[in-house]
Formats: structure tokens, C-alpha cells, sequence
């Protein structure tokens, strides 16, 4: 017959495994959330050449462009479809009207001027929308939890941004590697200039592409405004680790930005999970949290810095 003590440590068991399961769940969650974000970044960057600081503004169009049409109509999903939509428009937009400028000229002129859309993008979203914060409800369909093996509850919002990364991986394999399209992007990584030769509309494949990034930015944004506030330069953070994602992965890679989306963001989320309770077995739980915490921080960096040195064009480069 067990006794209470055994009884109390096997119940400590199941709510650490269970709590450990969510954290996982949410790296998970954080990974594909970044797979969205990194995936244009990469296919811009290794179609055409552009480092594109501006991308993570793209993010935030998506975000507020969900908010204000689901206020303006009550429905979730008219706002998601209007994020998909008004981010692509003004990916579009953006590549026609500036970058197209941009494609011969050197990196450091491609970072100052995509910097300045940054700044354009954040003072004419805060022109609209004022510096307050927006917030999104989750759809009534979404709301919720489901049961986790050890009785925990995981919030079934995040389960579908999940499910929806992986659809969205799914469709971008098929996308790149079984459609003409997908045919000419791989060729216009390989070279530009061959597929010109043969007639390829270069100018209308490089808006296409430019356009599908900033709906997957837009998307990832609208998705995630529904679980944080929804604000002007929210995109510049998120920015930072999907760079991280397509280094670790290698510029230019589908397949790279998905492996190393969700190492940073299994990573990121168990480390701060738990490096403050492994810290405990060597200072005081007072000091283990904030130390944990810094540590936690680097993780994703130091990762990346190991990543490199092993293989200096990351884990899945496109022209290996």
C-alpha cells in the first residue's frame, strides 16, 4: 500500500512532467510562430540577394491590420484573412516603390534603407492607430484547453498556431519544391541571371516573393496579437531571432529556417524553464532565478555561436 510520502512525491512527479510538457508545447509553439517570420525572411534573402530589416514591420501590419478590421466586424477570421492581405499589399508595395532600387546595390545601403521603412512604417502605424496597445479576443471556437498527459491544461489558441505553422510548412514544401513557381524561385537562388535569359518575368517573380514573405510576417503577427497586446515596433524583437532562425538554419533554406525555428524556440522556452532549477542545486533559489534568467537570455546565441563554428554556412544551407 503506498504511503502519503510516496503518494505526494508521485504526484510532484506528474505536475513537474506535466508542466515540463507545456513548457515544451510552447517552444514548440514559439518555433513555428518564428518558422513564419524566418521563412520570407530566407526566401527574400536567398532569392534576391536583400537583407530586409523592415520585414519585421511586415509582422506588425499583419497584427494591427487583424485587430482593427476584427473590432470594425466582430469576426477573428475577417481580421486573419485582412492580415494576410494588407501585409502582402504592402510587401508588394514596398518592393516596388524602394527595393527594387535596392537589388545592385551593397548590403550597408540595403540595411539604411530598410531601416528607414522601419521607422516610416512605425510612425505611420502610430499616426493611425495612436501609441495605445490593441488587443485581439480569441475566436470563441478557439477558446479553451485540452488536457495534457499528468492533468495539465494547454490552451487550444495555442495548439492551432501549432497545427498552423505545420500546415504552413507543409504548403511551402510543396509550394517550393513540386510547382513552376516553386521551380523558379529555386532557379533564381541558383541564378538570376540564367532564368532572365530564358524569358522569366524576374521583376513580377521577385514582387511574388516579396509579397508571400509578408503574408507569412503578417500572419504570424495576427496570430500572435491574439495572446499579446498588439503595438507600434512589436516586429523589431521577433525580428532579431528569426535572423538567429536563418543563420542557424542557412540563408536561403525552407528546410533550414523549420529545423532552426524550432531549435530556437525549444530552446529559448526550456532554458528559462529550466536552467533556475538546476542553478538551485549550486546558490539559493533567490539567486537562481535572475542568474537562470540572464543565462536563458544567451542561450539561443550561444547555440548559434556553436552551430557556426561547426558548420560556418548553418545546418542546411541552400547552395551546400
Amino acid at each position: 500500500m503506498p504511503t502519503p510520502r510516496n503518494a505526494r512525491s508521485k504526484a510532484g512527479r506528474l505536475v513537474t512532467f506535466a508542466l515540463a510538457l507545456e513548457q515544451l508545447l510552447n517552444g514548440v509553439q514559439l518555433g513555428f510562430m518564428l518558422f513564419l517570420m524566418a521563412a520570407g525572411l530566407t526566401l527574400v534573402f536567398g532569392v534576391m540577394g536583400l537583407i530586409n530589416l523592415a520585414h519585421g514591420s511586415l509582422y506588425m501590419v499583419g497584427a494591427f491590420a487583424c485587430a482593427a478590421v476584427a473590432a470594425a466586424t466582430g469576426s477573428f477570421w475577417l481580421g486573419l484573412a485582412a492580415s494576410l492581405a494588407f501585409a502582402a499589399g504592402a510587401g508588394a508595395l514596398m518592393e516596388i516603390t524602394v527595393i527594387r532600387r535596392l537589388y545592385n546595390r551593397d548590403h550597408l545601403e540595403q540595411v539604411l534603407a530598410t531601416y528607414a521603412l522601419i521607422l516610416i512604417f512605425s510612425e505611420g502605424t502610430r499616426w493611425l492607430f495612436g501609441s495605445f496597445p490593441l488587443y485581439l479576443d480569441i475566436p470563441p471556437l478557439l477558446q479553451g484547453a485540452v488536457s495534457l498527459p499528468g492533468g495539465a491544461q494547454y490552451p487550444l489558441y495555442r495548439l492551432a498556431i501549432i497545427i498552423t505553422g505545420a500546415l504552413v510548412a507543409g504548403g511551402l514544401y510543396l509550394l517550393i519544391s513540386r510547382t513552376r513557381l516553386g521551380m523558379r524561385i529555386r532557379a533564381g537562388e541558383s541564378d538570376r541571371e540564367m532564368i532572365a535569359a530564358l524569358g522569366v518575368d524576374i521583376r513580377t517573380l521577385y514582387t511574388l516573393v516579396f509579397a508571400l514573405g509578408a503574408a507569412l510576417a503578417g500572419l504570424a503577427g495576427a496570430m500572435v496579437g491574439a495572446i499579446q497586446s498588439v503595438q507600434v515596433g512589436m516586429g523589431e524583437p521577433v525580428l532579431i531571432f528569426a535572423f538567429v532562425v536563418i543563420i542557424i538554419g542557412g540563408i536561403g533554406s525552407i528546410k533550414g529556417a523549420f529545423v532552426g525555428a524550432l531549435t530556437v524556440g525549444v530552446v529559448d522556452t526550456m532554458g528559462r524553464f529550466l536552467l533556475p532549477q538546476i542553478l538551485t542545486l549550486f546558490v539559493s533559489p533567490a539567486d537562481a532565478k535572475p542568474m537562470g534568467a540572464a543565462i536563458a537570455s544567451m542561450l539561443i546565441y550561444l547555440v548559434m555561436a556553436f552551430i557556426l563554428a561547426v558548420k560556418p554556412r548553418g545546418l542546411f544551407p541552400a547552395q551546400a
